[in-house]
């Protein structure tokens, strides 16, 4: 493990070559396993105290860790009692705790709560599953997510009930007692019956506010998200409205916390949300809505004095008309606003019309002109291999590396690379299951950067 110094030190160098668009230098490529390539699905990575970890389906879907040294390409493998089926929903997700012990859960989509904990710190071999956490509304969990809060404890959060009729949970994990309680008395959102939440976040800002944007949803059909809303707290006990105004829990649909009243079949949908901020820190959340023509926009709205001000920051002439339920083909990504070189600069992705990184302009959040990416990524990094039609190459950073950068523990970069078969709204694929593809980890580093 590198020093907190020479960590900054090398954090910097990353940061600056984000502002010059540096190239990555690949610096080793790691073999892995042959991994479940049917349909897209989750994996998670961890790099701590010198070890890295790995979640995954193998190539018989079943949930497997994987663990190694950093100095060697010697993995340890450990299988689950758990198989995946055909459902993109299930991914894997996982995190230490404060004293080092190993938690990992996922393949849930309303299904009682899957959840394992390690029995010696840094040691996935030694996972035993444990079958409730508080005991309490664990029956129907979907959405799984660990995350450190204020105090730095370790945090969980999920979604109990189904799309449509569901709440969002937290809870918090005592390292000393090894045991969770509720974070909150009451669960974050309520949709009384009619609807639920699919948040994105919470992002911990510079202004030290965790910022969090939801859309509602009031079936399982994709069409029927509405109402873009927002919140933000400084200790994700006690939430309040964009304007410092408190909201009581369980929020439910109002006014007080809507962006964009975007109505049902309007454009907008649960996966393509994102917040960042501008030059002067003010919140910007992106997401998408059908113009007047009918055609689908990507949408930024900030946060401006009293106010929401939305802007249509593209002109683009198709329209993406998603419906039904199951997890589909997204044919637009969005991403946050972010300030690179002094300038705002926002990606993007579109399946017809191509994507891109712009350079925006800061008064009307409209394009101009283009931005270099981040990174210059090895052509290694994210190479198609396999000759099936349709197959894609899935990626999975280090959860463990610092947000701003992505850079590890040990100063290097690290990305977790598969390939598999495009989703089928969940169900089994039409012209079959293709071979395993090859799961690698590659190591790398900005030019001149980490030695």
């Amino acid at each position: 493990m590198v020093s907190g110094v020479r960590r900054a030190a090398i954090i910097l160098g990353l940061l600056a070559g984000v502002a010059r668009g540096q190239k990555m230098e690949l610096v080793e490529r790691v073999e892995v396993a042959p991994v479940w390539s049917g349909c897209p699905v989750g994996f998670a990575m961890l790099t701590h105290s010198n070890r890295q970890f790995l979640a995954y389906y193998s190539a018989e879907r079943v949930m497997t860790l994987a663990q190694r040294d950093l100095n060697t390409n010697a993995w340890t493998f450990t299988e689950l009692p758990s198989t995946l089926g055909w459902d993109s929903h299930n991914y894997v997700t996982m995190a230490f705790d404060a004293a080092g012990y190993l938690h990992v859960s996922g393949n849930m989509h309303c299904v009682p709560l899957t959840y394992f904990r390690s029995e010696r710190p840094l040691d996935s071999r030694s996972m035993l599953p444990v079958h409730r956490m508080t005991g309490e509304r664990e029956k129907r969990v979907t959405y799984p997510r660990f995350m450190r809060g204020p105090d730095g404890a370790l945090l969980f959060t999920y979604r109990d009930g189904g799309s449509g009729n569901g709440s969002t949970l937290w809870n918090r994990y005592d390292s000393a007692s090894q045991t969770w309680s509720r974070l909150m008395d009451a669960p974050l959102f309520d949709g009384q019956g009619k609807m639920n939440a699919y948040p994105h976040g919470p992002l911990l800002g510079k202004d030290g506010f965790y910022h969090l944007s939801w859309v509602w949803r009031d079936t399982p059909a994709c069409e029927t998200c509405h109402d873009l809303s927002y919140l933000r707290s400084r200790d994700l006990k006690h939430w309040e409205n964009a304007f410092g105004r408190p909201v009581a829990l369980p929020v439910r649909l109002g006014a007080d916390v809507v962006v964009d009243a975007v109505p049902v079949k309007g454009g907008l949908i649960n996966p393509c949300q994102a917040i960042g901020f501008d030059t002067r820190g003010r919140v910007i959340v992106t997401y998408t809505k059908y113009d007047a023509a009918g055609n689908l926009q990507l949408m930024n709205a900030r946060c401006e004095g009293t106010a929401w001000t939305r802007y249509q920051t593209s002109e683009w002439s198709y329209r993406w008309a998603f419906a039904g339920g199951g997890t589909i083909v997204g044919e637009v990504g969005v991403g946050p606003v972010e300030v690179q070189d002094g300038a705002l600069v926002q990606g993007y992705s579109h399946a017809k019309l191509g994507g891109g990184r712009w350079r925006l302009d800061e008064a009307t959040l409209k394009p101009a002109g283009k931005a270099k990416s981040p990174f210059q990524w090895p052509k290694e990094v994210g190479r198609l291999e396999h000759a099936v039609a349709g197959m894609g190459v899935r990626q999975a950073s280090d959860l463990a590396a610092d947000p701003a950068s992505g850079v590890s523990e040990d100063g290097f970069v690290y990305r977790a690379c598969w390939e598999s078969l495009p989703a089928n709204r969940d169900r089994p694929q039409p012209g079959g299951v293709p071979a395993p593809s090859k799961l690698r980890v590659y190591k790398m580093r900005v030019g001149g950067g980490a030695k």
